[in-house]
């Protein structure tokens, strides 16, 4: 369209367009969606406070410890405090050989919480990895993929590590390995089958006419699809992990160099000592109990990621 101006001189007419918006995406967008999540479930904010507490206890565990886990406390008449119930100076009581237990709690957070997360996000890093591909190549590599997990959901966990520590050492890190050998199967299932679908997608199909690269259509057009359902399975996976180290260490296979929720009660089974000093065996419980509450507190949110049916409206 053009207009005349007084000169009599037709001159196109400019059209001012206000600046399109750019979608909110990028991690800023990512962690406001899921703060978003967690605000919508009291539960969920209940579990991320607990979890939050657990992860202060386990930063600044030297300072808060009354004394060093391993040191032996004595009594006045100089005789070690073994088994003494809890009382003002030890408010956990004592082990057999008058080891403070609440020394010996606070710093198992640290290798609880310790494992705990690097397990989950290693475990869910080879497993969104592995379905990534799969789900996106197809083919070959997606049955050898989907072999593997078989084969992986065949192998128990426990069996596994103890074997896995005979033939290494009973270190923390090989309990970790043993984790991530076996535990990427469930994520790696599930999340393949969300890039099956998204691989798909028009968006998708663009891309690849558009000669965008295979790197590029998986972590740029599809990663960010399959992002939430991932961090479901690491708010999974943390209580998970937690709770297999603590079993592997109450079978005697843990590490014995580390404090953990796990060694406190192997010490108290072996020495029959579950029956007598109850304080021995329930500080480490309730910790564990209360970690894997808040973490599935915290997962019970993303359900409606999983799950698009229980989306509230």
């Amino acid at each position: 369209m053009a207009v005349t101006t007084g000169r009599g001189v037709s001159q196109p007419q400019e059209r001012r367009r206000a600046p399109m918006a750019r979608p909110a995406f990028g991690l800023r967008a990512a962690l406001a969606g899921h703060f978003r999540i967690l605000r919508r479930d009291r539960f969920a904010v209940a579990g991320a406070v607990i979890l939050l507490a657990f992860v202060l206890v386990g930063t600044f565990a030297p300072q808060l410890a009354p004394s060093d886990p391993w040191t032996i406390h004595y009594r006045a008449d100089g005789s070690p405090a073994r088994l003494d119930p809890p009382s003002r100076e030890h408010p956990f009581g004592t082990t057999n050989v008058g080891r403070d237990i609440l020394s010996q709690t606070i710093y198992g957070t640290r290798t609880a919480l310790f494992v705990g997360f690097t397990a989950a996000i290693l475990v869910t890093f080879i497993g969104t990895n592995i379905a990534l591909w799969s789900g996106y190549l197809k083919g070959r590599i997606d049955d050898v993929f989907m072999r593997l997990a078989d084969v992986a959901f065949s192998i128990p966990f426990e069996p596994f590590a103890i074997v896995l520590a005979a033939f290494l050492s009973p270190d923390i890190w090989n309990i970790i390995l043993a984790m991530a050998l076996l535990m990427w199967r469930t994520p790696a299932r599930t999340i393949r089958a969300q890039v099956l679908s998204i691989s798909e997608r028009p968006a998708i199909l663009a891309a690849r006419v558009a000669g965008a690269g295979h790197l590029r259509i998986v972590y740029r057009h599809i990663m960010p699809h399959i992002l939430p359902l991932c961090l479901f399975y690491v708010a999974t996976e943390v209580g998970l992990a937690i709770i297999m180290e603590a079993s592997v260490s109450f079978l005697g296979f843990g590490d014995p160099t580390l404090m953990s929720w796990g060694q406190i009660l192997n010490v108290a089974f072996n020495t029959g000592s579950l029956n007598r000093a109850w304080w021995w065996a329930t500080p480490p419980g309730v910790a564990i109990t209360l970690v894997v509450l808040s973490v599935f507190f915290i997962s019970r949110a993303y359900e409606e990621v999983v799950n698009p049916r229980l989306r509230r409206v």
